[in-house]
């Protein structure tokens, strides 16, 4: 994400009117707007799988889904991002057309240029929604899929997902669907080779 400006702080609902012009799409951080780079055909594909097998699983349900050009907006730290996929069965949220702010599972797949934000600053920020029941990473190097699921105490418990087990579970929605299905057509994104210092 590259900062548009360091100096001009935008209300919510400035960034709001200003992104609703907008021919690219802006992340809002407590008053600063930072442009968002594109995807690659291997991260557009993965998102289209999953989002497919999602509405699917969902047709007939309270349950809508968003892909891509709906905000989560994070209140409690004063932030919109823009998830690759998110669930809510809230009717409140069919309120706010722009932004959702009370998703019940959010879903990222990773690049290279978003991998540790997705994992920590965004992450940290998503689970201050209280609504919100799991965060799923998706790998687009490898086959791997990562689900952070709340318990009962409120703590994020980790379970990783690998094609030795052909599923994986996405719990919060109970659905369970194939690593076939979500690479279907899909290239994996070549890991960068380490050179070896002599």
């Amino acid at each position: 994400m590259i900062a548009l400006s360091d100096s001009v702080f935008l209300t919510p609902e400035a960034y709001l009117q200003l992104e609703e012009k907008s021919d690219i799409k802006h992340e809002y951080i407590d008053g600063q707007v930072y442009a968002m780079a594109g995807t690659t055909d291997t991260h557009n594909t993965i998102g289209l799988n999953l989002a497919l097998l999602i509405r699917n699983h969902l047709l007939g349900s309270e349950c809508r889904v968003y892909f891509a050009d709906v905000k989560a907006r994070i209140e409690k730290r004063n932030r919109f991002y823009y998830p690759d996929m998110m669930v809510s069965c809230d009717p409140k949220d069919r309120e706010t057309p722009t932004y959702k702010c009370f998703p019940k599972l959010i879903i990222e797949v990773l690049s290279n240029s978003t991998e540790a934000f997705d994992r920590g600053d965004k992450f940290n920020d998503y689970q201050t929604l209280d609504s919100l029941e799991e965060y799923v990473l998706v790998n687009s190097k490898n086959q791997r899929v990562e689900t952070f699921r709340r318990n009962e105490q409120g703590l994020w418990v980790l379970q990783t997902y690998t094609p030795t087990k052909e599923n994986f579970d996405i719990k919060s929605i109970n659905l369970t669907a194939s690593f076939a299905d979500l690479y279907q057509d899909v290239e994996l994104e070549a890991i960068p080779q380490r050179t070896e210092l002599s």
